[in-house]
């Protein structure tokens, strides 16, 4: 996974993966999310992967958009 930049020092996000059809993202060192087209939407899924690319909202996005949108939580 990639570091996220996270410009504001206060995200909740810690790191981050895309592939095509999908974001998987990691919240605060432990618990990571996988969201893809099928849970969350496409839209939602290129919005995701810019704000992870600009290091800047990603969190804030997950929290008042899409929250429980996941696919699966991954380290259950």
């Amino acid at each position: 996974m990639k570091k996220y930049y996270d410009i504001t020092g206060t995200s909740g996000v810690t790191s981050y993966e895309t592939d095509d059809e999908s974001i998987t993202v990691e919240f605060n060192h432990e618990a990571v999310y996988r969201y893809t087209y099928a849970s969350a939407g496409k839209p939602a899924i290129e919005k995701m992967k810019r704000l992870a690319a600009e290091g800047k909202g990603l969190s804030t996005y997950i929290s008042t958009s899409v929250r429980e949108k996941y696919e699966s939580k991954l380290n259950d």
